[in-house]
């Protein structure tokens, strides 16, 4: 059973083939531009002739990553009262679930005879206990909003758990993870026995680390000081949402190897977003670990978990205290890098790992069980 999954992003669209084996066969990925949740580039004839290429020889059905799924827990038959709920969500993920509904009609549109099923990055957290998904506000705000943390990345941290439990060759039931997705989007997600408990990311994918151009957590009392200013809330969405973090922390980029390549000459601004990224990433694997009995690893993925041992090397110095390992933060991961234990682990040490992100897999493992258990 070949599998289609299809992930939006806010700069390119990755479309992969997926077979039994749970190997990729065969995979393209289309440039977005800058911002795709602001312009769309006029892309079609191109997605047209990669579909055509990839599913060629057939595909059982097409899967969606969908970054905020609400009240969902499972994944879902696409459907236009489903594609409603998506763009309902949109003011909770205004960089993710509009990109990812768009992408979705224009793909049914060009493979129609195949089911095409959302799986959801909020589905993971669902069953955050209490403690951790619950915000000290109102109750009328709580009631009226439906206010409440449901963390995001919970594809990938399914993914890295799961490696992570190979690598160390025990049980995921057994462990006690913190897992760092490091990208674009970050957020750091604390895992025992298999379940997440604890989540950086909130309501909405704007709380927790600095991301590429998102500020993370920042005081409430400075955006009421900036709408009394009069900057209204337009205006304070798009900038905490596209103008902040490292873009804002750099003043021009959110790439971390061109920043780590600034630094290296002496950029001072360069220094400071990279200081900041990994000063707010250490604090919040820190808190985190908090909701563990134990901590048995810290797992980094995503795009800069994964390649930047530099970055990875200075998160690790600031959790000394914690007993965390020091990286070697000397070589980055190159293309054909496999998951790996940079450091075993140790009596009242926790193993540090590195895991390539693999949405793909997991969304295509949960479509191919949907498929199969689905009434005919």
């Amino acid at each position: 059973m070949r599998i289609l999954v299809v992930n939006a992003g806010s700069s390119s669209l990755k479309l992969s083939i997926v077979g039994d084996d749970e190997e990729r066969e065969d995979a393209v990925e289309l440039s977005r531009g800058s911002d795709a949740s602001r312009e769309r580039r006029d892309d079609h004839a191109e997605l047209r002739e990669a579909l055509g290429r990839l599913t060629a020889d057939g595909v059982a059905a097409v899967g969606h990553r969908v970054v905020h799924g609400g009240g969902r827990h499972a994944p879902a038959l696409v459907s236009d009262e489903l594609l409603e709920e998506i763009d309902g969500l949109d003011a909770l993920a205004p960089l993710h679930n509009r990109v990812a509904a768009d992408a979705i009609r224009r793909v049914q549109d060009l493979l129609p005879d195949v089911p095409h099923v959302a799986c959801f990055d909020t589905a993971f957290h669902a069953g955050l206990p209490l403690v951790a998904r619950t915000y000290a506000l109102p109750d009328a705000w709580v009631d009226r909003l439906g206010i409440r943390r449901h963390g995001f990345h919970g594809l990938s941290v399914r993914w890295a758990v799961e490696r992570a439990a190979d690598l160390l060759g025990r049980d995921a039931s057994e462990l006690g993870l913190v897992v760092a997705h490091l990208g674009s989007g970050a957020s750091v997600t604390a895992v025992e026995d298999g379940r997440s408990v604890a989540t950086s990311m909130g309501m909405t994918p704007l709380e927790g680390l600095v991301m590429g151009t998102r500020s993370g957590s920042v005081d409430p009392g400075i955006l009421l000081a900036l709408l009394r200013d009069g900057v209204d809330v337009d205006e304070l969405e798009d900038g905490i949402a596209h103008r902040s973090g490292l873009v804002a922390l750099s003043r021009d980029t959110s790439d971390v190897r061109a920043l780590e390549a600034r630094a290296a000459t002496g950029d001072e601004r360069a220094r400071l977003a990279l200081d900041v990224f990994a000063a707010r990433a250490a604090a919040e694997i820190a808190a985190a670990a908090t909701a563990l009995r134990r901590l048995d690893a810290l797992v980094f993925t995503g795009g800069i978990g994964w390649h930047a041992a530099r970055v990875r090397a200075a998160i690790c110095e600031r959790l000394s205290t914690l007993r965390v390992p020091l990286a070697d933060g000397a070589e980055d991961a190159g293309p054909d890098a496999a998951d790996r234990v940079l450091v075993p682990p140790a009596e009242h040490r926790p193993a540090l790992i590195a895991v390539r992100a693999r949405e793909d897999l997991v969304i295509a493992r949960d479509v191919r069980a949907f498929v199969t258990n689905r009434p005919t």
